[in-house]
C-alpha cells in the first residue's frame, strides 16, 4: 500500500505545524462564517478585544486582566475548533500529496487511426483530449485515462493502488480500463482518451481526498440547522439578561456594579452554545473521507461516506465476496462396485497435469483421504488429456508396457475408439473426468453403462449448490463409471458471521449470482444471507435495487463491468472496482483501489463509524452545556439575585473563578477531543436501540459528569495560584 493510505502518526510534527498555520488563516470573517457556532464565538471574541481595550482606556466595566484572560480564552476556542479541521484537512492533504507524486507530464504517442502501425505524432498528455487515440509501449506511462481498445499488456498500477503486482489490461470486457499516471511493463496497448485533463481519475482523487470540493451532507446539514437553533435561542436568552439585571438592580438600590458585565454575558453565551460539537463537526466529516481513503477506497464525496452508514440493504456478489471464487474438491462418490479409494485413484491420475484450482484441489483431496502419492509416472508412459470445450472432459491414456493406447496428446480423444490402433497393442488404461452428460457419452460409446445410482448422485450434488464431475475409465475397449467428484465453491471462513453482525444492525444482506436457484439457495443458506438474487442479468440487479428503494431503504452494491453501470448508478452507495472498466468508475460513488468485493462490508462499517462518532460528540457536547450551566450562573447573577448561590454546588472560589474555569474547560475540552473526532468512535456491530442506549449512557451522563469534574479541577488550579 503507498503512502497516501498509510497511517500516519495523529499529532505528526509534519502534520502538525502546517495545521497550526492554518488555524491562524482560518481567521477571517469569510472563513468563520461557514460555521454559525463557531461565529459566535469568534464575534464574542472581537467583542471582548474592544472591551479589553476600552478598559485599558479607564472605560472598565471588569478588571482588565480578567477581560483579557477571557479574550484569550475566546480567541483559543475559535482556534482549537480551526486546528481540529486544519489537522483533519492536513492529513488528507498528504494522501493528496502522495496521489499528486503519481502525475507525470509525459509525452503520448497519439496515433491518427486507432491501429498500432498508423502514423504517430508525440505531444505531451495535457494536449489530450477525450477521444484521442494513443499507443502505448513497453516502459511508457499511460498519459490519460481511457479504455483499451486493442492489444493486452501487463500494467503496474502500484503508484494508484499500492499493489506491487502487475494486472493485466486488454481490449473488450472488464478489464479495459486503464489509469493515467500507470505505467505498461511488457506488450503494447492502443488506448482510446476517456477523460480530458483535469478531468482525470488521479485528478478528481486528489481533489476530494484535498476536500477542495467537500461538501456538506444531508445529515450534517441538518445538524448544522439544529445546532444554530440551540444558538439562536441562547443568544437571545443571553441578550435579556443584562436589562434583567440592571432592573433588578435598580429595584434593589444595589450599586451600579453588581450588573452583570458584558464579558460575563459573552463568556456565558460561549459555553452555553453547542461549541464541542460545533468546532468539530467539520474534522469529523473530512476525517471520514480521509479512513476511507486509508482502506483505499475514493469516495467521490462526503455524501457518499454518509450514506455508506444509513444503508440497510447490502447487494454482494457470490464469487470473490461470499465464495472464494476457486471451486475445490470436497467429496468422492462412488459408483456401484467401486471403492472410495479406487475412485479417488483414478481421479488423481487424471488431474496431475491439471493446473487449474480445481484439479489440483481433487490431488490434494486425494492425498489428504487415502495417502496417495509419490507416483512412478515414467513407468504408466502417460498422456494427458487437457480440457476441451468440444469434449468437455480431460484425462489420462496410461501405457503401461510403454505402447500407446492410441490417443493423441492433443488432448482431442472423444467418446469414439481412436482410429488407426493397432490390434496388437498393449493393454492401456484412459481415464476420463468430465461433465456428466459428456462422459455419459463416453461411456456408452465404449460398450458401457451409466447407472441410475450415478445419475442420483450427481443431482444430489447439484442440489447442495455445488458442481458434479463424473469420473470414468476404459480398459480393454470397455467403458465403466467409477463415481462423482463433488466440488465446492467454498464459503469463506468468518463471512457468515461478518453477516450475522450486519443482521444486528438491521441491514439485510442479499447475494447475486449467475448460478440457477438451486444452486444459489444451497450457496445463501451455507453463508447465512437473508436472501439470494439467482440467474443475475443487469436488468434483474437493476429491479432488484429499486424494488427496495421504493421500501425507503438504502441500497449498496459494488460492480466492476459495463453491463454492471445501470444497477451502480441507481445504488445509493455503489463501489466500482479499479480493476473494472470505465463505465463503472463513473457510474459508482467510490472506487476500490484494491478491487476486493468483500471491502463493501469495510466500507458500510466506516460510514457507520463516522455516523457513531458525529452521534456520540453531539450527545456529549449539549449534556456538557448542563455542568457549565452550574458553574456560569451563579458566579454571574448571585450578587444580583442571592437565591442563585445554592446552585454553586460545584463550590467554586470566586465568581471571576468560576467564568474563567468554564471558559478555559470549554476551550480545552475541543482539543482532547481532537483524536477522538479525527480517529473515530471505536465501531461495534449493534442495532440501532442498543448503540442509542450506550450512545445515552457513555456520552450523555459522561458528558454531564466530565465538566463537573474539570471545572472544578481548573478552578482550584486557579486558586492556588491567585490568578483570580
Amino acid at each position: 500500500m503507498t503512502d497516501h493510505s498509510a497511517t500516519r502518526s495523529m499529532f505528526d510534527p509534519a502534520l502538525v505545524r502546517p495545521a497550526i498555520a492554518d488555524s491562524f488563516r482560518k481567521l477571517t470573517p469569510r472563513t468563520q462564517f461557514r460555521n454559525p457556532v463557531m461565529f459566535c464565538v469568534y464575534v464574542g471574541s472581537i467583542l471582548t478585544t474592544i472591551l479589553w481595550v476600552a478598559a485599558l482606556a479607564g472605560q472598565a466595566e471588569a478588571p482588565a486582566g480578567f477581560i483579557l484572560a477571557v479574550t484569550l480564552w475566546l480567541w483559543f476556542t475559535v482556534l482549537f475548533a480551526n486546528f481540529a479541521e486544519a489537522l483533519a484537512e492536513g492529513r488528507s492533504k498528504a494522501q493528496a500529496a502522495s496521489l499528486r507524486s503519481a502525475k507525470k507530464d509525459v509525452m503520448a504517442k497519439k496515433l491518427n487511426e486507432p491501429h498500432p502501425k498508423s502514423p504517430i505524432r508525440i505531444m505531451t498528455a495535457t494536449d489530450l483530449r477525450r477521444g484521442d487515440v494513443v499507443l502505448v509501449e513497453t516502459g511508457d506511462v499511460i498519459p490519460a485515462d481511457g479504455e483499451v481498445i486493442e492489444g493486452v499488456a501487463s500494467v503496474d498500477e502500484s503508484a494508484i493502488t499500492g499493489e506491487s503486482a502487475p494486472v493485466i489490461r486488454e481490449s473488450g470486457g472488464d478489464f479495459s480500463s486503464v489509469t493515467g499516471g500507470t505505467r505498461v511493463l511488457s506488450d503494447w496497448i492502443v488506448v482510446r482518451v476517456t477523460a480530458n485533463p483535469g478531468e482525470a481519475f488521479l485528478d478528481r482523487m486528489i481533489a476530494m481526498v484535498e476536500g477542495a470540493k467537500r461538501q456538506k451532507t444531508p445529515n450534517e446539514i441538518a445538524l448544522t440547522i439544529l445546532l444554530v437553533a440551540l444558538t439562536i435561542v441562547m443568544l437571545l436568552a443571553t441578550a435579556t439578561l443584562l436589562p434583567f439585571s440592571m432592573f433588578s438592580v435598580e429595584a434593589a438600590h444595589l450599586a451600579a456594579g453588581h450588573v452583570v458585565t458584558i464579558t460575563a454575558l459573552v463568556a456565558l453565551l460561549v459555553c452555553l452554545i453547542p461549541t464541542t460539537i460545533g468546532g468539530l463537526l467539520s474534522a469529523i466529516g473530512v476525517a471520514g473521507m480521509s479512513r476511507m481513503m486509508q482502506a483505499n477506497v475514493i469516495a467521490t464525496s462526503g455524501r457518499a461516506v454518509e450514506a455508506a452508514g444509513d444503508v440497510d440493504v447490502l447487494l454482494l456478489d457470490k464469487t470473490g465476496t461470499i465464495t472464494l471464487g476457486n471451486r475445490q474438491a470436497s467429496l468422492f462418490v462412488p459408483a456401484p462396485g467401486v471403492t472410495e479409494e479406487m475412485l479417488a485413484d483414478a481421479a488423481q491420475l487424471s488431474s496431475l497435469a491439471d493446473e487449474t484450482p480445481e484439479g489440483r484441489s481433487i490431488v490434494v483431496l486425494a492425498k489428504q483421504r487415502f495417502n496417495i502419492r509419490q507416483r512412478d509416472m515414467a513407468a504408466l508412459h502417460p498422456v494427458f488429456l487437457a480440457f476441451s470445450a468440444q469434449t468437455r472432459m480431460s484425462g489420462v491414456d496410461l501405457s503401461p508396457k510403454g505402447t500407446s493406447s492410441g490417443a493423441s496428446s492433443s488432448g482431442t480423444s472423444s467418446g469414439a475408439p481412436p482410429k488407426g490402433a493397432s490390434s496388437g497393442a498393449a493393454p492401456g488404461r484412459e481415464i476420463r473426468k468430465g461433465a456428466a452428460d459428456a462422459v455419459k457419452h463416453y461411456v456408452e460409446a465404449h460398450g458401457g453403462r451409466y447407472p441410475q445410482e450415478v445419475s442420483n448422485a450427481v443431482a444430489e450434488v447439484a442440489r447442495r449448490g455445488s458442481t458434479p464431475l463424473v469420473v470414468a475409465e476404459q480398459l480393454d475397449g470397455v467403458a465403466r463409471v467409477l463415481g462423482v467428484i463433488e466440488l465446492k465453491d467454498v464459503v469463506k471462513g468468518g463471512i457468515k458471521e461478518r453477516f450475522a453482525e450486519l443482521r444486528k444492525m438491521g441491514i439485510k444482506t442479499v447475494m447475486v449470482t449467475g448460478d440457477n436457484r438451486l444452486t444459489a439457495a444451497a450457496i445463501a443458506a451455507e453463508a447465512g444471507v437473508d436472501d439470494f438474487l439467482a440467474e443475475a442479468t443487469p436488468e434483474a440487479k437493476l429491479a432488484t435495487i429499486r424494488a427496495h428503494q421504493a421500501e425507503g431503504r438504502l441500497v449498496a452494491m459494488t460492480g466492476d463491468g459495463t453491463n454492471d453501470a445501470p444497477a451502480l448508478a441507481q445504488a445509493d452507495v455503489a463501489v466500482a472496482m479499479n480493476t473494472g472498466t470505465q463505465a463503472a468508475k463513473e457510474a459508482g460513488n467510490m472506487v476500490d483501489l484494491d478491487s476486493n468485493p468483500t471491502k463493501l462490508i469495510e466500507i458500510v462499517e466506516i460510514g457507520k463509524q463516522m455516523l457513531m462518532t458525529r452521534g456520540s460528540l453531539t450527545t456529549f457536547s449539549i449534556a456538557n452545556d448542563v455542568a457549565k450551566y452550574f458553574a456560569i450562573i451563579p458566579a454571574a447573577f448571585a450578587t444580583t439575585y442571592p437565591a442563585l448561590n445554592a446552585l454553586n454546588v460545584m463550590h467554586l472560589a470566586t465568581p471571576a473563578s468560576a467564568i474563567m474555569s468554564a471558559v478555559i474547560f470549554n476551550a480545552l475540552i475541543i482539543v482532547m477531543l481532537i483524536p477522538l473526532a479525527l480517529k473515530g468512535v471505536r465501531y461495534r456491530p449493534l442495532g440501532a436501540a442498543v448503540l442509542l442506549r450506550r450512545n445515552l449512557l457513555v456520552y450523555g451522563l459522561g458528558g454531564i459528569i466530565v465538566p463537573f469534574i474539570g471545572i472544578k479541577l481548573i478552578d482550584m488550579v486557579l486558586a492556588a495560584f491567585g490568578w483570580v
